[in-house]
């Protein structure tokens, strides 16, 4: 429940940022050319307000709505979520968004998704400077990865180490690797002291999706670094610095074997657990928890590999953080045509999704690296050319700058319902894959 806590807060903490961030876009943009803002809302509300308020002498009511779908400002005389027809009856008023030349609109419009991008660089920079940059060089992983099954099939083997992708070399295993290595013809590793090349077949990453195992993981041998009060192996005797050699009679080389092999057995479940310590071989009786663990916490990868570690001024860490933020959108744009596939459609999620990205425990710096993705992510989505989106907006408003005609208002109402029901369903069963998944 606690970590269903953490991560519920860390949520809701950076989907609030980024929607205030977002409309505070399309806000100073709207106040920049006079443009009356009706609105300024966290959630929506209909019906009714957890909060609002109105300050003396401001044309803007500021709340927060009961329903955490996001947010939104009202702007007069535009065609938007309110769906007030009535004010569009009227004449037009000098200080309405309808009023204005279209490149001021255009501006008002791309203002949100404008403001979430430079919060990524910021946040992207501050990040650099904090904490700096920390990976594992795949070359100093000595024991190699272990694959997924989908990897295997593909022709790699346990024990490899990854080099390059058609000549490009690797740096750590992380995103940007897994699409080189998705985009290549051919990845070369290091195997049994000599170099091997691995075809990528077609749709490799699709495979990878539909798999939903991954791509491969560091070979790390499951050493004890400390035990469970009262747990199974305490009880059994097993001590710090053992290295778990096998469970129920089946090699457990690296940490994913382990947890393979565990997750297979029934909690409560008594396992034959064989270690070794001090070159003594010992073979125990563990009962396992009720969540199937055996009551020991592992070695960490930072104690097993070096990790290196790039450290930067703060004027250092600008291009460093504009550099990140751009690749992640480059990178995300990339990804998003797998989207369009069966196995990519598949994988959406929604709440529940983005709320599992989150650490079970407080690490400010993990907070803010997924706030800063999901800013980018928030950006580009609000872009796309879809009625209700900020992108509907930018394409009608580029119609008429190109036809120099405004579209009617009948259609910008048709449209934009179009878009709201195709964002509500959208939403649904976004959502209704993490209840599948839950349940599965």
């Amino acid at each position: 429940m606690e970590t269903f806590l953490i991560k519920a807060l860390q949520l809701i903490m950076s989907l609030s940022l980024l929607v205030i961030v977002h409309e505070f876009g399309h806000f100073l943009f709207a106040r920049l050319f006079k443009v009356r803002v009706e609105k300024f809302y966290l959630f929506f509300n209909p019906w009714f307000s957890l909060f609002k308020f109105r300050p003396k002498k401001s044309e803007t009511e500021y709340g927060i709505g009961w329903l955490p779908l996001g947010g939104y400002v009202k702007i007069a005389g535009m065609i938007d979520e309110s769906m007030d027809k009535e004010q569009m009856k009227q004449p037009e008023q000098p200080w309405e968004f309808r009023s204005k030349p279209a490149w001021q609109r255009l501006l008002i419009m791309i203002g949100g998704v404008l403001f979430n991008f430079i919060l990524a660089l910021l946040i992207y920079i501050m990040i650099a400077f904090t904490w700096g940059k920390s990976y594992i060089p795949v070359q100093n992983v000595s024991s190699g990865f272990t694959f997924s099954q989908t990897a295997l099939d593909a022709g790699f083997m346990n024990g490899d180490i990854l080099l390059s992708a058609d000549g490009k070399d690797f740096k750590a295993l992380d995103g940007k690797t897994l699409r080189m290595i998705a985009d290549a013809k051919e990845v070369k590793v290091l195997r049994h002291n000599g170099t091997a090349i691995v075809n990528i077949p077609e749709n490799f990453m699709e495979s990878l999706i539909a798999s939903k195992e991954g791509f491969a993981d560091y070979r790390i041998r499951p050493v004890v670094a400390d035990l469970i009060s009262g747990g199974g192996a305490e009880q059994a005797g097993i001590t710090k610095d053992s290295k778990i050699i096998s469970v129920n009679y089946k090699l457990t080389e690296d940490i994913s074997q382990l947890f393979k092999i565990l997750d297979e057995c029934a909690p409560g479940d008594s396992v034959t657990v064989c270690y070794q310590q001090n070159k003594k071989t010992n073979f125990v009786k563990v009962k396992l928890s009720d969540d199937k663990k055996l009551g020991i916490q592992l070695q960490p990868i930072t104690e097993v590999y070096d990790l290196k570690v790039e450290t930067y001024s703060f004027f250092e860490a600008i291009p460093v953080g504009v550099k990140e933020g751009f690749e992640t959108l480059t990178g995300y744009v990339s990804d998003f045509k797998y989207v369009f596939t069966k196995e990519g459609a598949s994988s959406i999620g929604g709440f529940g999704t983005i709320g599992s990205i989150f650490p079970s425990s407080w690490d400010w710096e993990a907070f803010w690296k997924m706030t800063a993705f999901l800013s980018v992510i928030l950006a580009f989505m609000n872009i796309l050319p879809i009625p209700a989106l900020d992108g509907g907006h930018v394409l009608f408003l580029l119609y008429e700058v190109i036809v120099r005609r405004k579209p009617s208002m009948k259609f910008m109402e048709y449209a934009q319902t179009a878009g709201m029901i195709l964002l509500i369903l959208l939403l649904i069963y976004a959502n209704a894959n993490d209840i599948i998944r839950l349940f599965n």
